[in-house]
């Protein structure tokens, strides 16, 4: 069976889940729920697009974001690949920890925005794991019930299109604890959820991004021009050249790893595209990028100068 497109667009709407390889355990311990979580932060920060809801089960996790731009694909390759990295590091493996492609659904938010919400923070109830979804600790449900903010997700968005108040959500949700409800029973061609109109409009922009390859050629070109102002900003505070950076093979190489740690963090190149830059393979792009981690939360140092270098070109 082919496997569904991945319609990009600017404000696109998604329920996003991936399963661990085998439906075997991807946290098993209060840090690597934490870590993840780290990770959705930090791809907020880098891809800027909306969190509206998640809960991290212990074989699988759910997510209910809204892209600012198309750039669905970046998002979760970043989230997912940043997680098999701690997760294989941490333990000393190596290979999958998801089970293949993350699966997403292109969804009506104005038809299933509340069901959605409540279908994914009813999961760790019907998984008997709580009787209450309040009780679970690793979803946003509290979020939405308290008054306090969860960092992670967009409450002033929330607010925008749960339209309930906070004791009505709640009861909206309990309801749901008696009834089985499935809301992806209407899914059209596998990855589009919405009402008639919403379908047609959706199908009208997956004919034009095929077609478009300009916009493509554009996004590559932006692309290239945040990897050389990282670079640069490296370059300048280690005083090196470009050419001497990117090629440099004498151990330590901390400006190197620096550098690639940054570019892989706030650009959305791949793997790839960044080892072409710094002439290594693509499967050392995430060993390095996780060894920067681990030195910045061992080194003083280290975490200065990143954070320093951060400060200057995210401002």
């Amino acid at each position: 069976m082919a496997r569904p497109y991945r319609l990009q667009g600017e404000n696109f709407f998604y329920h996003i889940t991936s399963r661990g390889d085998n439906r075997e355990k991807i946290y098993t311990g209060e840090s690597d729920y934490k870590k993840f979580l780290g990770y959705l932060q930090t791809a907020k920060e880098k891809y800027k697009f909306y969190c509206y809801a998640y809960v991290l089960m212990p074989n699988h996790y759910h997510l209910l974001i809204e892209t600012i731009q198309p750039n669905l694909s970046r998002i979760m390759q970043y989230i997912n690949t940043a997680y098999t990295t701690y997760y294989n590091i941490r333990r000393r493996r190596v290979g999958h920890v998801f089970g293949g492609r993350y699966k997403s659904i292109l969804v009506d938010k104005d038809s299933y925005f509340l069901e959605l919400t409540r279908y994914i923070h009813l999961n760790p109830v019907r998984a008997k794991i709580v009787d209450n979804p309040q009780g679970y600790k690793w979803s946003s449900y509290k979020g939405y019930i308290n008054k306090s903010r969860d960092k992670y997700t967009d409450k002033e968005q929330i607010n925008k299109h749960l339209g309930l108040k906070i004791s009505q959500y709640q009861q909206f949700v309990f309801e749901g604890m008696n009834k089985e409800v499935n809301p992806f029973e209407n899914i059209y061609a596998g990855f589009i959820l919405g009402k008639t109109v919403f379908i047609k409009d959706k199908l009208r922009n997956l004919k034009e991004q095929i077609a478009n390859e300009e916009f493509a050629y554009k996004k590559v070109l932006q692309r290239d021009i945040e990897k050389k102002e990282i670079i640069k900003l490296v370059c300048k505070k280690y005083r090196k050249g470009v050419d001497e950076l990117c090629k440099m093979k004498n151990r330590p190489m901390m400006e190197k790893k620096i550098a690639i740690y940054l570019i892989k963090r706030f650009t959305s190149l791949t793997n790839k595209e960044i080892g072409e830059v710094f002439s290594i393979g693509s499967s050392a792009i995430s060993k390095v990028a996780g060894d920067v981690e681990k030195l910045m939360e061992s080194s003083k140092g280290v975490k200065s100068d990143v954070e320093g270098l951060i400060s200057r070109f995210s401002a």
